[in-house]
């Protein structure tokens, strides 16, 4: 009888703790908060990235405060995160070219002269990489105190890259006007 009552009284617990809750796309799994600079960030939205007929990966946006306007996006102040979950192999060089050249479209002349040296930094960075290989994770985090940091499956790569202005133009290359992909767009806005 101890041992139905101990049963029963784990079932019950069991079932009125909350459950983690989590957002699936292409079988991959997003959680619908993670914890960045301690501040709680909610899952935004997802979206695919596909490069001609196949799917490059899937990403996800967190944000303090979930929007489906690109502009309150871009304005939002506090720590960022954008996601990625590789669903195919990609080299350095590829997701250099596709992160630097998103940014440049997005920014002005000058905004891109004045961030050439942070461009630089970031290319190390991502060069750092080597290959990410299907089920990688790739966090582009963004803490206002330190900057925009790249990790791999959680391991850091390179040294924080200052500047709101830089993690704005990254971000553009997902939600902008110019964004890369509209379908990932309106994914990640939660649309």
């Amino acid at each position: 009888m101890k041992k139905f009552l101990l049963i029963s009284l784990a079932l019950w617990a069991a079932a009125g703790s909350p459950q983690a809750h989590a957002a699936t796309l292409e079988g991959l799994r997003f959680d619908d908060a993670v914890k960045l600079a301690n501040r709680e960030l909610r899952l935004n939205g997802l979206g695919v990235r596909a490069i001609f007929i196949f799917k490059a990966y899937v990403a996800g946006l967190y944000l303090s405060e979930k929007t489906s306007a690109p502009q309150d996006v871009l304005r939002q102040p506090g720590p960022k995160r954008i996601q990625m979950r590789m669903l195919m192999e990609i080299g350095a060089p590829d997701i250099k070219k596709a992160l630097v050249d998103g940014m440049q479209k997005n920014v002005s002349e000058a905004e891109w002269t004045a961030m050439q040296d942070r461009v630089a930094q970031f290319t190390r960075t991502i060069e750092s990489i080597g290959v990410a290989k299907p089920g990688d994770t790739i966090n582009l985090d963004y803490v206002p105190e330190q900057g925009l940091t790249l990790a791999v499956n959680d391991v850091t790569k390179g040294s924080a890259i200052s500047g709101a202005d830089f993690y704005k133009a990254l971000l553009e290359i997902f939600v902008g006007d110019n964004s890369v992909d509209t379908r990932l767009k309106k994914g990640m806005l939660g649309q």
